[in-house]
């Protein structure tokens, strides 16, 4: 976890308003985290800090592409990531309950940590379902497998005999 250390911004020494920084994520940043979904990554994340003499607002940008398996192909391909959030922290000794959109910084406190924050952001902006972009006409993509699974749906569909309990109820239907 030590490499994650410069995921972390001192914000002691800065002066009140905008800062930005800059931090490459790649293959590095997630083989720290045990059982993430991502394992290779090429992004840019671009941070935007406002401090204020209460809180810090972090505004997030992160882009490029991680590594994807295609749903369909099985091969591996580029997905392109765009993600764009905020963050407020806000100064206090006291908890301030169970907001989950407002990260409390102590007093003694003198840096804030962003891993955390961009693992997860970029991990919630992992599509569900993931596919080729244009299937069947990249390189990436698997055009052997795309071709039995099409064999494989044309024959069930020919193979399929109708339930005759299902004609019945069609008939209702009109």
């Amino acid at each position: 976890m030590k490499s994650l250390k410069k995921y972390s911004i001192p914000y002691t020494g800065l002066a009140l308003g905008k800062h930005n920084f800059e931090y490459a994520v790649d293959d590095a940043f997630f083989s720290e985290f045990e059982y993430s979904l991502v394992k290779t990554a090429d992004l840019k994340c671009e941070v935007e800090l406002d401090k204020q003499e209460t809180m810090l607002i972090l505004n997030f940008h992160i882009a490029g592409t991680i590594g994807a398996t295609c749903d369909r192909c099985l091969s591996q391909y580029p997905q392109v990531i765009d993600v764009e959030e905020q963050q407020i922290a806000k100064f206090t000794d006291e908890e301030l309950g169970d907001d989950e959109d407002i990260i409390t910084l102590g007093k003694n406190e003198h840096e804030i940590a962003l891993a955390g924050l961009i693992y997860e952001y970029v991990t919630v902006a992992v599509p569900f379902v993931t596919v080729c972009d244009d299937e069947g006409n990249t390189s990436y993509c698997d055009k052997d497998m795309l071709d039995k699974l099409n064999n494989l749906s044309a024959s069930n569909e020919q193979n399929e005999n109708p339930d005759p309990r299902w004609d019945a109820l069609k008939k209702l239907n009109k």
